[in-house]
């Protein structure tokens, strides 16, 4: 197998394992935060209750979102990190964040749509969601969203992944050696609840624009009709609405997310020969 060819596979499973652990560990606090944002009311979309519901979409749809942000996001660093001097890494890092979630949400939207969904809607399934939404709205009501969740994840990765490798550097030039898994769990830590902090306006415009009725003006992904509307319903903290458990989600979930990439990534690199069979 060639180096770029297994550069290609590593990036794949060690992605894919990292976001389905993320996602099925920590989905109670991603349904909190749902339902926090949601228009009716945490109380009304189910509460507590039924904490687990829309798992399923979350399970099929993780491994192949990370996955593809990865391979993404590690063949853009490489491809253009020899082509600029190290100052301007950062921004390559950036550029190469940016290109990947836009890969990813290709996934993650149709998933994020029916998990939401379901999450919301009392007495609901992953598999009843999908087939309502096709039903009512056709497959394009499936990426419902898209772009309201682009917007919120660009200025996500532009945070999250450079502050990620710059924390690594830092701490690998302090400590005189490359941090290992659990250094860069902490690393991701870090920088995912920053920037979850700073983005989750936008993720609630997101969340709503996937959960408003068909045909409403939300519906339409206006950001600025969305953000008004929330401003309207429940004013700034509106805009603020889910921060604890998105900003613990994301920390925790960075934590996991790097750790287990890393960690999956030096066990696959270890173990190369395993990639020749």
């Amino acid at each position: 197998m060639k180096a770029h060819d297994h550069g290609f596979v590593v990036s794949l499973l060690s992605g894919a394992t990292a976001g389905t652990a993320v996602d099925l560990i920590l989905f109670p606090l991603d349904t909190v935060k749902t339902r926090l944002q949601s228009s009716e009311g945490f109380l009304k979309t189910g509460g507590f209750r039924g904490i687990y519901r829309g798992v399923g979409s979350s399970a099929l749809g993780s491994a192949p979102s990370a996955a593809l942000f990865f391979v993404t996001y590690d063949t853009m660093k490489q491809t253009l990190t020899p082509l600029c001097s190290e100052k301007f890494h950062p921004f390559l890092h950036m550029i190469s964040a940016s290109i990947g979630e836009v890969m990813a949400c290709i996934v993650r939207v149709p998933v994020e749509v029916v998990k939401q969904r379901t999450q919301t809607v009392k007495n609901s399934s992953s598999f009843s969601m999908l087939r309502l939404t096709v039903a009512s709205e056709g497959v394009q009501g499936l990426y419902r969203g898209y772009f309201s969740t682009i917007i919120r994840e660009i200025p996500f990765a532009l945070i999250q992944y450079p502050l990620w490798e710059i924390l690594k550097k830092t701490w690998s030039a302090k400590q005189g050696y490359s941090v290992n898994s659990w250094q860069a769990s902490l690393c991701g830590a870090v920088a995912g609840g920053i920037s979850a902090g700073l983005t989750t306006p936008l993720d609630v415009v997101k969340t709503r624009v996937m959960l408003a009725k068909k045909g409403s003006a939300v519906a339409e992904g206006n950001i600025l009709i969305v953000l008004k509307a929330v401003c309207r319903q429940n004013g700034i903290r509106g805009l603020y609405a889910g921060l604890l458990p998105r900003v613990a989600w994301i920390s925790i979930g960075g934590a996991v997310f790097f750790g287990v990439y890393e960690k999956t990534k030096n066990l696959i690199q270890k173990n190369s020969y395993l990639l020749q069979l």
